[in-house]
């Protein structure tokens, strides 16, 4: 069975964007000229995103294929808003994960977004963490963590850093 994970930075103070929606924060953060980016998406073959996060980086993307070499799956709750260089998704996101967990293939990226990744969270669906946090602090803006009913521990695997970023990486407590 194929993992999910999740992959992504977030402020010191926990924010995912600013209260605007804008990563611009995350891009004028510093990363000393390397990351644990190009290892990681070599294992990936799905990404799953929110809408918001997807139209964001497309903002800051411009032109450029975003995620060329993956199957994109981008999650809507307005059923009118289909997306023309990805495939738009308006059903339950932990149903949906749950299919493409039975199918073959590599591991399962989900990219940003509370809304997206709260029901995963309570649906205890997501394997491993890489969480990239940076010396930004906003006070207000988007949450990775959503209050929820979800409570879990777990293990650390490693911590690395980049310039100006500390990345933890955890994984699931095999029940």
């Amino acid at each position: 069975m194929r993992k999910v994970v999740f992959y992504g930075a977030i402020t010191l103070d926990g924010y995912l964007s600013d209260d605007t929606n804008s990563l611009t924060w995350l891009f004028e953060t510093d990363t000393g000229g390397e990351t644990t980016y190009e290892k990681f998406i070599q294992n990936i073959d799905t990404v799953i995103m929110g809408r918001v996060t997807y139209e964001e980086v497309l903002k800051i993307q411009g032109n450029e294929p975003l995620y060329a070499d993956q199957d994109v799956f981008v999650f809507s709750r307005d059923t009118s808003t289909n997306f023309q260089d990805v495939q738009t998704i308006h059903q339950d996101p932990v149903s949906f994960v749950n299919q493409l967990k039975e199918k073959e293939g590599k591991t399962i990226w989900i990219v940003g977004g509370g809304n997206l990744l709260k029901p995963l969270l309570e649906a205890n669906m997501i394997d491993e963490w890489w969480i990239q946090i940076t010396p930004v602090m906003l006070g207000k803006g988007k949450r990775l963590f959503e209050e929820g009913d979800y409570a879990e521990r777990l293990e650390l695997v490693d911590t690395t850093t980049f310039g100006q970023f500390v990345e933890l990486h955890y994984k699931k407590i095999s029940d």
